[in-house]
């Protein structure tokens, strides 16, 4: 198996799936977006309301902090709470003094966006299509002091083996592995938060999906003390609110774990029932053994079929944005059966529409 290192081309590593939906209007169905559809639950949504009685008073993550610590077994001081994992890519760029930064591709781009911002030379490494998008450790250069990649990896679905993972971690090097879906995983298994024997280890947290907080901004960084402290540096005052902590302390509690990987099971049969019925198309390839709640599929009319879903009442994300992808590539989120269903029909008229050049 093997990965290639690229020089760096231009891509809009500012687009992310909101973008899709956000002047979609009413009545679409949104698969662009990977926060999970129903959510927040009542009781979060009760969780938070409850909160908002003491916003006169200045934000204590202290309770949080101690929460999150206790759900991974970490000493607090190896927690720090962010406004979303995306926070967190900012101030891991602005704080350490890395000069050899690579980024594994595709993933979520903000990381190297922030990487850029904030003056560094990003190298990339990507991951390619014939080989099922899974990673060489072979191919991350020797030099590089800071190493940043997915798992479960957005766009791409892909769970890499925690093992192959961790073979990153190098002395003098920092091991940026984002978890924001890892919870979506049924057994959360290959993950590597809670892990305390690789040495320069960052896993970064979001809670925004499993429990559609994305409005909210919530996450967290698992870490060494030296390095949530000098991340804690970075941040302003007050980097988090009042109902963001309480929703944080929520959602790491024992009833809201079980929840989730009820959640988790229910995603992985409505994620086979998709990649089954994609499977009926043979104009469609999907990315084989997906294990977050997406799936990346390529067609080479993707571009057309994505405007005719439009006009259909449905939203994919695009995939050219994303480093190692082009403009073959659309990202799905997993929905319940009955959207899926909806959803296949609509990919048909799509499919069929784009073939024969006929109007939208």
């Amino acid at each position: 198996m093997a990965a290639m290192r690229t020089h760096i081309t231009e891509h809009d590593l500012r687009h992310h799936g909101d973008a899709e939906v956000r002047d979609a209007g009413a009545g679409l169905t949104d698969l662009a977006v990977n926060v999970r559809a129903d959510t927040p639950p009542e009781w979060l949504r009760e969780r938070i309301a409850a909160s908002l009685t003491g916003l006169a008073a200045y934000p204590d993550g202290r309770a949080a902090r101690a929460a999150v610590a206790e759900r991974h077994g970490l000493p607090v001081e190896r927690v720090l709470l962010t406004a979303g994992a995306a926070e967190a890519f900012v101030l891991l760029a602005r704080a350490l003094p890395v000069r050899h930064p690579v980024v594994v591709h595709p993933q979520f781009t903000e990381p190297e966006a922030a990487l850029r911002d904030a003056g560094h030379e990003v190298r990339r490494v990507l991951l390619r299509p014939r080989d099922g998008f899974r990673l060489d450790p072979a191919a991350v250069p020797e030099e590089a002091d800071l190493v940043v990649l997915g798992n479960p990896t957005n766009p791409t679905s892909v769970l890499h083996p925690g093992g192959l993972v961790a073979a990153l971690a190098r002395p003098g090097r920092t091991l940026v592995v984002d978890e924001a879906f890892m919870d979506a995983v049924p057994g959360e298994r290959e993950a590597l938060a809670g892990r305390t024997d690789v040495p320069g280890l960052v896993v970064l947290r979001s809670l925004t999906k499993t429990w559609g907080l994305a409005g909210l901004r919530i996450g967290y960084v698992l870490a060494e003390p030296s390095l949530v402290a000098a991340l804690s540096r970075a941040q302003p005052l007050w980097p988090v609110s009042t109902p963001a902590l309480v929703a944080a302390e929520a959602c790491v509690s024992p009833r809201a774990l079980a929840e989730a990987e009820e959640a988790a099971q229910r995603l992985a049969a409505d994620r086979a029932h998709l990649v089954a019925g994609l499977g009926e198309f043979e104009e469609v390839r999907v990315v084989e053994a997906a294990e977050g709640p997406f799936v990346l599929v390529r067609m080479d009319a993707a571009v057309e079929v994505r405007a005719r879903l439009r006009g259909l009442g449905f939203l994919a994300r695009r995939g050219d944005t994303f480093p190692g992808l082009g403009p073959q590539w659309l990202r799905l989120a997993v929905r319940d059966r009955s959207t899926t269903n909806r959803f296949l029909q609509a990919l048909d008229q799509a499919l069929t529409l784009a073939s024969a050049g006929g109007p939208g």
